[in-house]
């Protein structure tokens, strides 16, 4: 069966002088036109060829030897090439680009913005997008705690935390405690898994194990004070969002990060002050 949408070997079955029909085997009523300019050199007939089907802009069913970015069913990160009445249209890497509704957006996109989408099948039997992508992840992913992964946040919520497409395919959620510092939808990112939960969805972190991180978290607490040459105009007892906005970190990785330095006699601590010795 011919299949919209989606990468198939299919059997050159005749030509023409504008390109070539393939369809599955010899005698088959089913066939699709693939253009003469995506033709493989010496190409004939019963031969075999790579083709992704599409429908051309008269809506028939056309064939490519080009390779989309993503086919149905899969996610990927595409670029807004343009935006329209209709919706916006992504690049899929075809001479075609993807229409993305306006009812398929989680948020308003921009041109020259690059967005998580998965590709289906609408109920006019067009190829479209959607950014409603959490229908589409898998749970089986072959990670577990303490890998790093790589991933792209496509929904933030205020009560759950950030969503992320882990390899784009796989669920991942950065916790709403451990959300720390400036996320985006769009933004790819590279996280700890956490825990795996027992429905296989993964729990992630954008920071090191604490331990670790508190080199890291050292040195730019350091960074911050010598910005302030040299004497940062509050200590370890200021509030938890005053933290954050100068050092992008909770108000506990602050503290273990102060220790550290006090303890290697770098800073030390008054009662309104952090001072670099």
């Amino acid at each position: 069966m011919i299949e919209l949408g989606k990468v198939q070997e299919l059997e050159i079955l005749r030509t023409k002088e504008f390109g070539v029909y393939v369809g599955e085997k010899a005698g088959d009523e089913a066939s699709v036109l693939l253009p003469k300019k995506q033709v493989p050199q010496g190409a004939k007939v019963g031969d075999k060829v790579e083709v992704f089907i599409y429908k051309d802009s008269s809506d028939r069913l056309i064939a490519t030897t080009g390779k989309p970015k993503l086919q149905v069913g899969e996610t990927a990160l595409l670029e807004v090439k343009d935006v329209a009445k209709i919706g916006a249209f992504l690049d899929m890497g075809l001479e075609k680009d993807l229409l993305l509704p306006f009812k398929e957006q989680t948020h308003p996109v921009r041109k020259g913005e690059k967005c998580l989408v998965t590709l289906y099948v609408d109920k006019s039997h067009r190829l479209a997008a959607t950014m409603r992508v959490y229908s589409h992840m898998s749970n089986q992913s072959p990670y577990k705690a303490d890998d790093w992964v790589t991933g792209t946040v496509y929904e933030i919520s205020e009560k759950l935390g950030a969503f992320v497409a882990v390899d784009n395919k796989y669920y991942g959620l950065i916790p709403k405690q451990e959300l720390f510092g400036s996320f985006r939808e769009g933004e790819e990112i590279q996280a700890r898994v956490m825990k795996v939960r027992e429905d296989g969805k993964l729990d992630l972190c954008a920071r090191d194990k604490a331990y670790i991180q508190m080199s890291s978290d050292a040195d730019k607490v350091l960074k911050v004070i010598d910005e302030f040459d040299g004497v940062l105009p509050f200590n370890d007892k200021a509030k938890p969002e005053v933290i954050m906005r100068e050092f992008n970190m909770s108000k506990n990785a602050f503290k273990r990060a102060v220790g550290r330095l006090l303890k290697e006699g770098k800073v030390k601590i008054t009662e309104k002050t952090i001072e670099r010795i």
